[in-house]
C-alpha cells in the first residue's frame, strides 16, 4: 500500500477526528470544565471514530486487521499521546490562558498526529 495514499487518508480521517476533538474540548472548557479534563474527553471522542476508520480505510491491506490486539496497541499509543497532549495543553492554559490553549491545540495535535501515523502504520494495525 502506497504511503502517499495512506498519508492522504490519514489526513482526511485525522481532520475529522481533530475537528470533533477540538470542538468537544472547546465546548466543554467554555462551559466551565477544566481544560485538562475537556481535552481528555475531546480526545476520547476523536479516538472512537479514528481507530475504526483508519483500520478499515487508511491502513487496510493483507497484513493488517482491526481486532482486539490492534485495539490494545491503539490504546497504548492513545494513552501516551493523550498524556503528552493534556500536559502540553494544560501548561499552555496555566501560563498563557484558555484562549491560547484553544489556539495551540491544533499545533500540538499535528505533531502528535505525525508520530501516530508512523506508529499506526508500522505497529498498531499489523497482524
Amino acid at each position: 500500500m502506497s504511503i502517499v495514499r495512506q498519508s492522504r487518508s490519514y489526513l482526511m480521517i485525522g481532520g475529522l477526528q481533530w475537528a470533533l476533538d477540538w470542538a468537544v474540548m472547546v465546548a466543554l472548557s467554555h462551559a466551565g470544565l477544566p481544560v485538562r479534563q475537556a481535552n481528555v474527553i475531546g480526545r476520547i471522542c476523536g479516538a472512537l471514530c479514528g481507530f475504526w476508520m483508519n483500520g478499515r480505510f487508511t491502513f487496510a491491506c493483507e497484513d493488517t486487521t482491526v481486532g482486539r490486539i490492534q485495539l490494545q496497541r491503539f490504546l497504548v499509543m492513545w494513552i501516551a499521546t493523550t498524556v503528552v497532549s493534556t500536559w502540553a495543553i494544560g501548561h499552555i492554559d496555566d501560563y498563557l490562558g484558555l484562549k491560547w490553549a484553544w489556539l495551540a491545540k491544533p499545533l500540538v495535535e499535528i505533531a502528535l498526529g505525525v508520530i501516530g501515523f508512523v506508529i499506526s502504520r508500522h505497529w498498531v494495525y499489523k497482524r
